[in-house]
């Protein structure tokens, strides 16, 4: 039997836990970790802090605001958010 690589930041587990838990752990975990994530009020990476469940700080502008548990948006808050700007857009070409 060969050996095989444990790669990732969720190597330090082992094989304990499963593979899917140990999976999703390492992508929040990188996501987080890796300055990914942007505030959405001055676009900086890496200045974001989880405050709590949901709740979101940034350190540069300030901003608090919600989102995800573990991400700063979540897929339904993004579609909320593109359809408000979608009707803000045609309220304004109505209007000239």
């Amino acid at each position: 039997m060969g050996k095989t690589k444990k790669t990732g930041i969720s190597a330090t587990f082992g094989p304990r836990y499963g593979a899917n838990v140990r999976k999703k752990w390492r992508l929040i975990m990188e996501n987080q970790k890796g300055g990914t994530l942007k505030c959405p009020r001055c676009e900086t990476k890496g200045s974001i802090n989880r405050v709590s469940t949901g709740i979101w700080h940034c350190k540069k502008c300030n901003a608090k605001f919600t989102g995800g548990a573990y991400n700063t948006q979540t897929p339904r808050g993004a579609e909320s958010f593109r359809i408000a700007k979608r009707k803000q857009r045609e309220l304004e070409t109505i209007e000239e």
